[in-house]
This record gives structure tokens, sequence and C-alpha cells, in this order.
């Protein structure tokens, strides 16, 4: 079995990695061809899907009108033997859709803002979306790692 093959996370593994408090690094594609790299918070919608809320007039939301594609990153660990990540690869859906981008901002408040209170959170995630548009991940390819899987060897 290859190295690739050792390290690589199974589907639950990733999910469940992704559900943790990370930021993601999302890419974009600019008018010129550079890339437009940001670090975005994101929560995790009831069926999986990753979402973020972002203004409607940023960089990002012009990027994504022009070219949908986005390459992602999600990485943790201070030390190579305990390095893991996921690199997710796709297009991104834009809507201003209120249900979900309550959900999201809801998600992202649960998951790194705790100190919200449960009873203000709703709140919170009213004045979160205002002028905000939500995206949402479609990744077509996760490419994984996770090198506590060699257990020190390498």
């Amino acid at each position: 079995m290859s190295r690739r093959e050792l390290i690589k996370m199974t589907d639950e593994e990733t999910d469940a990695f992704l559900a943790d408090r990370h930021t993601m690094n999302l890419a974009t594609h600019n008018h010129d061809g550079t890339i437009h790299l940001v670090a975005m918070w994101y929560g995790i919608l009831d069926d999986g899907t990753i979402g973020f809320e972002t203004f409607e007039r940023s960089q990002k939301v012009q990027n994504l009108r022009r070219d949908a594609r986005v390459t992602a990153l999600v990485e943790d660990g201070d030390s190579y033997d305990q390095l893991r990540g996921a690199e997710l690869v796709g297009t991104m859906e834009l809507t201003d859709d209120q249900d979900t981008l309550m959900a999201i901002a809801l998600s992202v408040i649960g998951r790194y803002q705790p100190e919200i209170a449960e009873a203000d959170r709703w709140a919170v995630a009213e004045m979160m979306v205002r002028k905000r548009i939500a995206m949402l991940l479609r990744p077509e390819k996760r490419v994984t790692w996770d090198h506590r899987k060699l257990e020190g060897g390498y």
C-alpha cells in the first residue's frame, strides 16, 4: 500500500474533521487570472453542505459570479506527524435565500462563538445576514491526509 493510501481519510473521518472548528481557506479566480485567497469560518447545514455567508459585494462573490470554480483547504497539526487536512475542489453556488443564510449563520455562531447564549443566537444571526449572500460549496473532489495514521513512521 502506498504512503498516500495510508494517510488518506475515509469519508466518515473527513466529515468528522470538517465538522470540527477550523478555518477554511477559500480560493477563487480574480478577473486577471490570479488567485484570491481568504480565510473563512463556515457552517454545516443539516444535509452536510458546507456553507458560508459573506457580503454580497465582496471580491470572492464577484469572482464567483464570473467563475464558480473554487478550491478550499482546511488543515490542522503543529508537527509533521500530526498534520491532517482536506482539500475540496469544485464549484460554489450563490443564493440569497434567507432560510439558507440563517441556517449558515446559526451554524457559524454555534461552532465559532459558543459564548453567545443559545437564546441570543437567532438575533445575532439576523444581524449577521443583512446585506449578505450564501455560498454553498459543491465539492467534486476531496483530497485528504492524516499523518497520525503513520504512527510516527515516515
